[in-house]
C-alpha cells in the first residue's frame, strides 16, 4: 500500500462556487409600525413569520428575506404597495398589529 500523501496549504487552491449569479434580493426595505405616536421597527419574528408563510398564494412575495428587526431584502419585482397591504393584513390577523397601528414600508 502506498504511503498517504500529505497536502499542504500551498498546493491547495480554494474553489468558489457561485450557485446564483443574479442578485435575487436587490432592494433593502424598512418595515416599521406606528402606534401611539411612536414609530418602531417590526420585530424580526413578524417579518420571518410573513416570509415563511405562503398564505397569499402570490409567488411575487417569495422573493422576501428578513434580515433584522425592521429590515428586509426583496426582489426587484416585488411591488411595495402590494407587499405593504399583504403584510398589514397578515400582521393584523396574527394580532401583531392593533387596529389603530399603521404599517410603514419604504425603500432604504
Amino acid at each position: 500500500m502506498p504511503p498517504a500523501r500529505r497536502i499542504t496549504a500551498s498546493k491547495c487552491t480554494p474553489v468558489r462556487m457561485w450557485l446564483n449569479h443574479v442578485a435575487m434580493f436587490a432592494r433593502k426595505i424598512r418595515v416599521e409600525y406606528e402606534e401611539d405616536g411612536q414609530r418602531r421597527p417590526c420585530p424580526l419574528k413578524w417579518l420571518d413569520n410573513f416570509s415563511m408563510r405562503n398564505f397569499t398564494n402570490a409567488s411575487v412575495f417569495d422573493d422576501t428575506l428578513p434580515i433584522a428587526d425592521g429590515v428586509m431584502e426583496i426582489g426587484k419585482k416585488v411591488p411595495l404597495d402590494q407587499l405593504k397591504a399583504a403584510m398589514e393584513d397578515w400582521f393584523r390577523r396574527k394580532m401583531y398589529l392593533s387596529k389603530t397601528a399603521k404599517l410603514i414600508v419604504s425603500d432604504q
